[in-house]
């Protein structure tokens, strides 16, 4: 049994480390140190489990050098086997103390991949330095193992390829009250079909080419809603100014957050995913998902996506930044019963095949082993 401390910023709910504890715990002894604002749905949840929880405050960068040495003390006062960090923060903050500390196994999982070298310039000396602090990088995709090591020189000895996975279960066995007082909570009108976006509002993830898209849509299908989840992030004042532009207020409805996603994505007949390129998603967890929840799917290729989907096979792939061919497979799906259900069966055996968190947790004791 290894002892292992999860390190992790800036994060309420995350119901992947729920899923991690509850598999493996029988496997590993673990800790968390958590970065951020105190008292965190997750918090809350690893103390309930027995799981030991170290919390530590941080507001912005001035609180940096104490995240530092608060993660050392506590890294030296245990004696861990492996340390595993997730998010930019908990990564800077906890690997150096780490390393200094001489814990054997350094992981950190990339969960981005070329956000910084598009937005954030500052940031990849940040990556590299982790690159350099971290004897193993988990890749959650194949486009992310590629940046690794085309675009930072990582060593493919140091990369480990382990997909997200996901308790298939939560997401086919829903529970229909709760879906029902959903739709009364977001739908009360009825409206249908109900085009789906579960994005945080920002450019990259392509929410600004969906809106068109849906005012097509609303010509065939004049009762149609755009449920948008997920509904906050440095573009939301783009994204209402395009809502107020195209779309009649009664037919978009706006969901700041939902913890019950196996609910919410039973409300959906079609879900809409359009990241702009093929690499600005490192992962993208809505892929997978909604295939886990068999919603027919319209989808640019990025991320994970690369990697699994085939246009009509298991879902309507479009081209990048393209609100004409996003309106075009949201009407593709609607418009044919036959297209809709073999997508649906295509998808939920790829999902089986790739993402059982049986899967997903065997990579991950074995890296935590090796």
């Amino acid at each position: 049994m290894k002892r292992v401390c999860k390190v992790v910023s800036n994060v309420d709910r995350a119901v992947a480390f729920e899923w991690i504890i509850d598999g493996l715990s029988h496997k590993h002894q673990f800790s968390f140190i958590l970065i951020g604002q105190k008292n965190s749905f997750l918090s809350k949840w690893l103390r309930e489990k027995g799981i030991e929880v170290y919390e530590i405050e941080y507001r912005g960068k001035r609180d940096a050098l104490s995240a530092v040495l608060k993660s050392f003390k506590f890294l030296r006062r245990r004696k861990f086997d492996v340390i595993h960090t997730h998010l930019v923060e908990a990564t800077l903050y906890a690997l150096f103390p780490a390393w200094i500390l001489r814990i054997k196994k350094r992981i950190y999982t990339r969960h981005h991949s070329d956000y910084n070298y598009k937005y954030s310039p500052k940031g990849i000396k940040y990556d590299k330095i982790s690159n350099w602090l971290a004897t193993d990088i988990i890749a959650i995709s194949g486009q992310v193992k590629k940046l690794l090591m085309e675009r930072e020189n990582v060593p493919e000895r140091k990369i480990t390829l382990i997909p997200h996975g996901i308790d298939i279960g939560y997401f086919e066995n829903f529970n229909q009250d709760d879906v029902s007082r959903m739709t009364v909570k977001y739908n009360p009108g009825n409206r249908s079909p109900v085009i789906g976006v579960i994005a945080r509002q920002t450019h990259w993830k392509g929410i600004q080419f969906v809106i068109p898209a849906f005012a097509e849509v609303l010509k065939d299908h004049p009762n149609a809603l755009l449920l948008l989840a997920n509904a906050h992030g440095d573009y939301a004042a783009e994204i209402d100014r395009l809502l107020q532009e195209h779309l009649p207020e009664t037919s978009y409805v706006k969901i700041k957050y939902e913890y019950d996603n196996a609910s919410l994505y039973q409300l959906l007949d079609v879900l809409v995913h359009v990241p702009v390129d093929d690499v600005v998603e490192a992962f993208g967890q809505v892929y997978v998902e909604a295939l886990a929840a068999k919603i027919p799917c319209v989808f640019t290729l990025s991320g994970i996506a690369v990697d699994c989907i085939e246009d009509r096979k298991n879902a309507i792939v479009v081209p990048y930044c393209d609100s004409a061919s996003i309106a075009r497979g949201i009407l593709k799906i609607l418009g044919n019963d036959q297209l809709r259900s073999s997508l649906v069966e295509n998808a939920t055996q790829m999902v089986h095949e790739k993402f059982a968190l049986e899967i997903f947790l065997d990579k991950l004791s074995s890296l935590y082993e090796k």
